[in-house]
């Protein structure tokens, strides 16, 4: 690129020498010079593009939906700059054979800059390149070009950090605008964002969009979401929502699920309006149109149910009924002929219409339509006073009782539920909607709400807890069913958990009183449901946005729960978790700390109503269910941590925010959250499961997305003129306190929420995965220590055969040696006899020779004669015994 010697402005002719040449031909790889400065790029998505549909109209008589006000105009986007073909002005560093080598920095005609590292006279490496105009590129070079990871920052604020090939945004990066709070996170190609990406709105991540890319524009699978909370999840072309997907206005409880065309309702849809339920009903209603659609418009043939049971199927233009179709009344009389604008044009009757009417009921695609009404018969065979809808079923109490007195107490008990049925449903229907999402207002009650109801009316105080009673209302289920906290319990079910929980405790009290099921329900209701149901107590309930933050961990700490569970050793065997075993389980996480002692985590126990504290103290061989466990973790969030470690942590965020740490591809931008209803589609090069750079922790937790009623786009919202008239009342004064109070409250909760996600996100969850990767290895080192074990219990065997076998061997030596010393004794023994034997043998001999011998006064010749053969036989015998 550049040559050793300073020019003096002029281009001096190129020589002939071929380094000169190589440079000369790597300065024309620069391109030509373009302005660094902002340009309006008109394919920048924005709010603006791709409109919000606006929710259709139920009907045409009704007042038109209010469409959301349009977006500001598409903001100022940045390319990134080109180094232009420029001239050398001043070098300050190294140089090698007249080319500069190594660290220098150097400035060039019209007052571009760069500081780094050169190779071959090349801007080669890590390095700073400063254009005029303040845009700067900070990263790595390779042959004069921008290439790999670097950092574009330009004059107004706007930063870009990623991959970087030939001078533009390819592959994954972020941005974020310096003047429009526009984030994008995501992957690029040749500069435009192209792939996985997610891009942020606003300043309150209120309005997003996150999916495919195509040259810059919305194209292929996404989810968008609007300020207004309106979402649509489906295909997308040329930043219009084109093809399949589904659109929820959530304002209007509508939404719509179908073929899209140019950001309009266009083919086969089906389109539902959402009515809210009525109270002491769980039961919703709505209206449903199933069939073609047009630019938005109901056209074409399709059926329409009416909330009321009414139904039309027939044709439809520009949202009205217009040419053939057939009217279903509620009562099932069938209108059939020509419609216009609306209306019937002739109504000719029919015959048989009510069994058509019947039939097309059938084929609906609401498949509840035309429920008939039954009469219930009870345990005795009776019909029951209480409705088709509520059976209560008292068999096994009922055989507490003798025969003649069953029919008459269940009459009673029945009665007496009757008395109080209103009162029951808005305890029911109140405890249902804790902490209940829903869209159409429909929720039933959870075995988790229902423990709060008992908590509330106090029945644990009554010497039982919930485990106990679970066990008493749901003992006949299996084992792990138990204490399920996702089990649903209807009405009928929570009626008759009343009656036989009221019998279970209030019998003995009632033993004497006639008719006794009916005593036991009217002490119960007295005593514990009318003076305290619907008053809400404890903290996971204490709010709704609380609620439904904290409902975010439910699953996970139920995972914990079911870990730690131990099995009951009589029937019905199912399984809980003692106090003891909560706080051994803190002590274990290593979650014991200076705020969060053992005595206070005893004091939360009595606080959540898992224990009743008494004269001898805490007993901790009480069970827990699963709401005061989890109950008992959000309390002990709130002592664990402190303000310190809530300002540390907001400081963490902001770092990470303020670094553009760039990571390798995040989750939710490889996944898009997409995982739902969309087609599988292949992974691209790269894409990873990083997380990418999210928000500080108190800015989520305060940027929940704002209710229709409180839209600032609102024009319901009183102006300026209004507001500053209002501002002259002096009732002002009084209207602000509550104001203020709420916006405490709102502070408090969401440092709650704050303390909440640390202590579960960052102590808890990693504490209980450490255990489980513990365990795993246990496990894992197991079978190793069995196998060693067999091997040692293998080499002791042998050990011990062969030790035994020295043993005998041993052994038989020594029988052996003794055998033979005992055989050189008997020789000896032997021996020493025979010569005792002949030594007195020979005495004996010689006595008798000496008695044969002659006397000396006969003839010696003679005696010799006569003395020879003597000793002759003598020597023979001696010779014989030997």
């Amino acid at each position: 690129m550049i040559k050793g010697k300073k020019k003096d402005g002029k281009k001096k002719d190129a020589k002939k020498d071929g380094k000169r040449s190589a440079a000369e031909k790597s300065e024309e790889s620069l391109g030509t010079p373009t302005d660094s400065s902002l340009t309006t790029l008109g394919d920048l998505p924005s709010d603006s593009l791709g409109e919000e549909t606006p929710a259709i109209p139920e009907a045409p008589d009704e007042e038109p939906v209010a469409e959301e006000p349009p977006a500001p105009p598409v903001p100022l986007f940045h390319e990134e700059p080109l180094l232009a073909q420029v001239i050398v002005e001043s070098y300050e560093g190294e140089q090698v054979n007249e080319f500069y080598e190594g660290e220098g920095f150097i400035c060039f005609e019209g007052g571009n800059t760069y500081k780094g590292l050169f190779s071959e006279g090349r801007m080669n490496g890590e390095g700073t390149y400063t254009w005029a105009d303040g845009v700067k590129y900070e990263g790595t070079f390779v042959k004069n070009v921008p290439t790999h990871c670097g950092r574009y920052t330009w004059s107004d604020g706007t930063v870009y950090e990623g991959s970087i090939q030939d001078g533009l945004r390819h592959g994954y990066g972020v941005f974020r605008s310096g003047t429009h709070p526009i984030f994008y996170a995501g992957f690029w190609c040749n500069g435009k964002r192209h792939g996985k990406g997610k891009i942020y709105y606003d300043q309150e991540q209120t309005s997003w969009y996150a999916g495919d890319w195509v040259n810059n524009v919305r194209e292929g699978w996404g989810f968008r979401r609007y300020r207004s909370g309106n979402t649509y999840f489906g295909q997308w072309k040329q930043n219009l929502r084109h093809g399949h997907g589904k659109m929820i206005w959530l304002a209007d409880n509508q939404e719509y699920e179908g073929e899209w065309e140019c950001g309009l309702q266009h083919g086969s849809g089906m389109h539902t309006w959402f009515f809210k339920r009525m109270d002491l009903s769980k039961y919703s209603l709505w209206n449903e149109y199933a069939g073609n659609f047009v630019k938005g418009e109901r056209h074409g043939h399709g059926t329409f149910l009416y909330s009321d049971g009414t139904m039309y199927s027939g044709e439809w233009a520009h949202n009205k009924k217009h040419g053939k179709g057939i009217f279903v009344f509620k009562s099932g009389v069938c209108l059939e002929g020509e419609f216009e604008n609306d209306r019937a044009v002739e109504r000719p009757p029919r015959q048989g219409s009510a069994v058509k009417a019947k039939n097309r009921r059938a084929t609906s695609p609401r498949k509840n339509f035309g429920t008939k009404r039954t009469a219930v018969v009870n345990a005795l065979g009776k019909i029951s006073v209480l409705g088709s809808d509520l059976d209560l079923d008292v068999s096994s109490l009922l055989a507490f009782f003798p025969r003649e007195d069953r029919e008459n107490e269940s009459q009673k008990v029945e009665l007496a539920v009757l008395r109080h049925i209103s009162k029951l449903r808005r305890a029911y229907y109140f405890y249902c909607t804790l902490g209940c999402t829903s869209c159409d207002n429909t929720c039933n009650m959870t075995m988790l709400q229902f423990w709060r109801f008992l908590k509330d009316c106090n029945f644990h105080l009554c010497s039982v807890t919930l485990a106990e009673i679970d066990r008493v209302l749901r003992g006949d289920q299996s084992p792990k069913d138990i204490h399920d906290p996702s089990d649903i319990v209807l009405f009928r079910t929570f009626v008759c958990y009343l009656v036989h929980l009221a019998f279970h405790i209030y019998h003995e009290k009632c033993k004497d009183e006639v008719p006794h099921l009916q005593k036991c329900f009217l002490e119960m209701m007295s005593r514990n449901v009318l003076p305290s149901a619907c008053c809400v107590q404890g903290i996971l309930y204490s709010g709704g946005e609380f609620s439904s933050f904290a409902m975010n961990y439910l699953e996970k700490c139920w995972e914990i729960y079911g870990d730690f569970c131990r099995p009951c050793p009589t029937p019905p065997f199912d399984s809980t978790v003692k106090l003891r075993q909560f706080l051994w389980m803190l002590d274990d996480f290593k979650l014991l700390s200076e705020q969060l002692t053992a005595p206070i985590v005893l004091e939360i126990l009595v606080k959540v109503g898992a224990s009743v504290p008494d004269i001898y103290g805490v007993n901790l061989e009480l069970e827990m269910v699963f709401l005061e466990f989890f109950e008992s973790l959000l309390e002990c969030a709130l002592v664990y941590v402190t303000e310190d470690m809530v300002l540390k942590k907001e400081a963490e965020d902001n770092k990470k925010r303020s670094s553009f740490e760039i990571k390798e591809v995040p989750n939710e931008t490889s996944a898009v959250s997409l995982t739902e209803q969309a087609p599988p589609q292949p992974q691209r090069p790269g894409e990873d499961t990083e997380p990418a750079p999210q928000p500080s922790l108190l800015e989520t937790l305060l940027s929940f997305p704002i209710t229709p009623g409180e839209s600032k786009d609102d024009g319901s919202m009183p102006n300026k003129d209004v507001k500053e008239e209002e501002d002259s009342y002096p009732e002002k004064e009084l209207i602000d306190e509550p104001k203020e109070d709420k916006d405490e409250q709102k502070e408090l909760c969401s440092f709650w929420m704050c303390q909440v996600e640390i202590f579960f996100t960052t102590k808890l969850f990693p504490a209980f995965e450490r255990e489980i990767v513990l365990r795993d290895k246990i496990k894992e080192k197991k079978p190793q220590d069995a196998e060693l074990a067999e091997l040692r219990k293998i080499q002791a065997e042998e050990l011990k055969r062969l030790i035994a076998e020295k043993e005998e061997e041993e052994e038989a030596r020594k029988q052996e040696a003794i055998a033979l010393q005992e055989s050189v004794r008997l020789s000896e023994e032997a021996s020493s006899s025979w010569e005792t034997l002949l030594y007195w043998r020979n005495l004996q001999l010689k006595k008798e020779v000496s008695k044969r011998e002659p006397s000396p006064t006969k003839s010696p010749r003679g005696s010799e004669a006569k003395a020879a053969p003597t000793a002759t036989k003598a020597t023979a015998d001696r010779k014989k015994r030997k």
